[in-house]
């Protein structure tokens, strides 16, 4: 990207553009651990309104949910706007499929990743509501809208997505 700071602007000031034209009064973001969700929710503190990260492990490794960890330490730290929530979902994750009929499909796997992606929607969506804020996704250019390696109605059920325009290399 030949100009990082200039493109970051243009995001911040249309998040905050489209915040006051919707009169709502914050962002949510879930942060997982990796690179897009640690983009959006640090684009997303640079503006300044009020951000709650959201942690939300579902058998996550360790090494991913210390990565979030960090993350959410250093955006607190580093802005005054931002607040977290840590909600471990395993338990509610673990309930569902206890009390779903057992499955030999091929895609029972898949079915259940699927579930979890949608799981932290309905979190995300939960706070987004409680606090009349809206829900910045982390999805990027090639994953969510390229190949459409999303969940429909879990990761891809956003409000807003800030890293639309941006690939992984």
């Amino acid at each position: 990207m030949k100009h990082p700071k200039k493109v970051s602007k243009h995001i911040i000031n249309w998040i905050n553009t489209y915040l006051e034209n919707s009169k709502i009064n914050g962002l949510v973001v879930g942060v997982s651990g990796g690179i897009d969700s640690a983009l959006t929710s640090t684009l997303c503190a640079e503006t300044g309104k009020k951000l709650i990260c959201i942690e939300m492990p579902i058998k996550q490794e360790d090494a991913q949910i210390s990565r979030a960890k960090k993350h959410i330490e250093w955006l607190k730290s580093k802005y005054s706007n931002v607040t977290s929530v840590l909600i471990n979902l395993d338990n509610t994750y673990n309930t569902f499929v206890d009390s779903l009929p057992k499955s030999e499909s091929d895609k029972h796997d898949l079915s259940l990743a699927n579930t979890r992606s949608r799981l932290r929607m309905v979190t995300l969506y939960y706070f987004a509501a409680l606090n009349n804020f809206i829900v910045a996704g982390t999805g990027n250019k090639v994953e969510d809208f390229g190949i459409g390696f999303y969940t429909k109605y879990g990761d891809g059920g956003v409000d807003i997505s800030p890293n639309c325009r941006f690939i992984k290399i």
